[in-house]
């Protein structure tokens, strides 16, 4: 097996541990749901009942020191579908707005669902994609709400990524079009136009869809492909991609006024009772003790979410003034480099196998899917497959191992590297922007630092002032309050200089050089350019 750090190893593990009956594996991703908008991770600063996902913890493990690679939904997907940073991919392909974007990825890519149909799994997908589809046009041309025809069959979808089945939404519930994709067709008469309240996004929809019945819709097709999978004799992976409590808030019926806190957190109880349909298929079906669940989000939650159904600036800071962080302890939000838009909750149950109630501390992050997947799979990754996806396993042994002692990950503006419990972010700011901003949001803070130091920087070296960056140690400084840049300065330029071998080598895992799929720049300050 390809060496993640632990190589033979853990394909060694693996065999001792699993030489019966491999488990099948339901990965249930959440969007937008906040480290602290469940009760197991958040606490007392969580005031919403969340049963189901705090009943996996107790079930299972739960993992504190989770990250996604990206703190916005398309990058994030992408390394978890992938086991490679975003940033190494070639720009994805020119698409219309919001659902209608193009690939992310090329069709050739190896993907989870690649990985387990190798392995022999069936493999199924339900819920939002985000990933981009090439759809059929009327006109030949780049795809979008007036040329798309829906009559027509789409061309690419997560059929061609290794999904045997699929049933999926092309974006998010504020991005037209509203209209569900079973293998390559398109579900009903898509000829109205709708518009949901989180933006006014008014665009092609199905004339029966509703928002508010998505994520019900989306566990009945979970229970679908498991009831029928059960049946098979091969394991089966299924990766259920909910479209909550991303807005815009719209939960069931029967959530509205339950949380106590608003829409929202009616919301993320909907979310939440979303896990415990889909355990409940597995038990149902026969099959909850021969199956690993794992649950987590793809980033932070935005700050625009709250107690109103649309989304309206820094409207999360109000549900703070209840009582209740949907970020937990740290600090900042969706779009940031901060540990609010990139530390998720995630947990895991195997029964069996991972020990109830467990917890564990060490960085794990999304993009190690890939690898950990692979090794339960009994899977052999060639050396250009998962890339920046390192295993697991170990830690669901409660065996003690260090698994990953490093990991990148961006803002919108801003990059991130993380070593041990260091975190080294490239920007004076929040690496957000624009409308979708932490404070201090990355304009800002850019023209403060320049202020500072006197002058435009000039170059990459300039910019790798203290002033420029920002360095935090998470143990001692949780909500990345006290910026040791200058104080540290030294273990800065290390961390820089370690970042820099990460990008240029391709990978960040033992193995040959890789190409990126594009040149990199890791400062990308807003209005100015320097001199190479």
């Amino acid at each position: 097996m390809k060496c993640k750090l632990l190589g033979f190893i853990l394909f060694s593990t693996f065999n001792l541990l699993c030489s019966a009956k491999r488990p099948n594996m339901v990965f249930i991703l959440a969007d937008d749901l906040g480290y602290g908008d469940i009760k197991a991770f958040g606490g007392e600063k969580s005031k919403v009942p969340t049963p189901h996902f705090d009943q996996l913890c107790r079930d299972g493990m739960k993992f504190t020191n989770a990250h996604v690679t990206n703190s916005v939904c398309v990058p994030s997907r992408t390394s978890i579908m992938t086991g490679r940073y975003a940033f190494r991919f070639k720009k994805g392909e020119q698409g219309g707005p919001w659902g209608f974007i193009g690939l992310q990825f090329p069709k050739t890519q190896h993907t989870l669902g690649d990985m387990f149909k190798s392995g022999g799994y069936r493999t199924g997908y339900v819920g939002k994609w985000h990933l981009g589809t090439r759809m059929t046009t009327k006109d030949g041309k780049t795809q979008g709400p007036a040329n798309t025809d829906f009559t027509k069959p789409i061309q690419i979808g997560p059929t061609d990524y290794g999904f045997d089945e699929c049933f999926f939404l092309p974006g998010s519930l504020d991005m037209f079009p509203y209209a569900y994709i079973r293998g390559k067709k398109w579900q009903g008469s898509v000829t109205a136009q709708k518009g949901w309240s989180a933006f006014n996004r008014v665009g092609p929809a199905a004339e029966d869809f509703l928002d508010t019945e998505v994520l019900s819709i989306f566990c009945d097709e979970a229970g679908k492909f498991i009831s029928s999978s059960s049946k098979k004799k091969d394991p089966f992976f299924l990766f259920v991609a909910l479209t909550a409590p991303h807005t815009p808030s719209a939960p069931e019926a029967g959530f509205e006024g339950k949380s106590g806190m608003g829409i929202y957190g009616d919301f993320v109880m909907n979310t939440d009772a979303c896990i415990g349909r889909v355990r409940e298929h597995l038990r149902k079906a026969g099959i909850d003790k021969n199956t690993m669940v794992i649950v987590s989000s793809d980033h932070g939650p935005g700050h625009y979410s709250g107690r109103q159904r649309k989304a309206i600036p820094h409207q999360m800071k109000e549900m703070e003034k209840e009582g209740h962080f949907s970020r937990g302890q740290w600090r900042g939000y969706k779009f940031s480099s901060y540990e609010g838009g990139l530390r998720v909750p995630f947990g895991v149950v195997w029964p069996g196998v991972v020990e109830p109630g467990s917890q564990n501390d060490s960085m794990v992050g999304l993009n190690d899917l890939m690898a950990t997947c692979a090794d339960i799979a009994g899977v052999e990754l060639k050396d250009n497959h998962g890339p920046d996806s390192i295993s697991f396993l170990p830690y669901l042994r409660n065996q003690e191992i260090l698994v990953r002692n490093h990991m990148v990950a961006h803002g919108t503006r801003a990059d991130a590297y993380y070593e041990g419990n260091w975190k080294l972010i490239l920007g004076p700011g929040s690496g957000s922007s624009g409308g979708h901003f932490t404070e201090p949001k990355s304009e800002d803070a850019w023209k403060q630092a320049i202020q500072k130091f006197g002058r435009k920087p000039k170059n990459h070296g300039e910019l790798e002032h203290p002033t420029f960056i920002q360095l935090y140690n998470l143990a001692a400084d949780p909500g990345e309050k006290n910026n040791l840049a200058s104080i540290h300065f030294e273990r800065a330029k290390k961390m820089i200089s370690a970042y820099r071998k990460v990008l240029a080598n391709g990978r960040s895992t033992r193995g040959p050089k890789l190409s990126n799929g594009r040149e990199i720049k890791i400062f990308r300050p807003p209005g100015f350019v320097w001199k190479k």
